[in-house]
């Protein structure tokens, strides 16, 4: 599937994994869990988990974690594929 198309297929989803002032070592299991079940995740990162860091890194870092791939990040929020 195209990326176009992962990001259609996302634009419904409710997010599901949030990632707060534990940071993302705290999700990586419940994230991973959650793909092997499903196609897209989507992930919000909340002012606590950025500190200083943009949504861009910390979404890369998630994705590089768990081995998925990046489909697109909008504000605060991240959807792995």
């Amino acid at each position: 599937m195209s990326d176009q198309q992962l990001r259609k297929e996302a634009h419904d989803l409710d997010v599901t994994v949030w990632v707060g002032k534990a940071g993302i070592d705290a999700v990586v299991d419940e994230l991973d869990d959650q793909l092997d079940d499903r196609k897209l995740v989507k992930v919000k990162f909340l002012r606590a988990a950025r500190g200083g860091t943009s949504t861009d890194d910390l979404a890369a870092e998630l994705a590089e974690a768990v081995g998925a791939d990046l489909v697109e990040t909008r504000g605060n929020t991240a959807v792995l594929h």
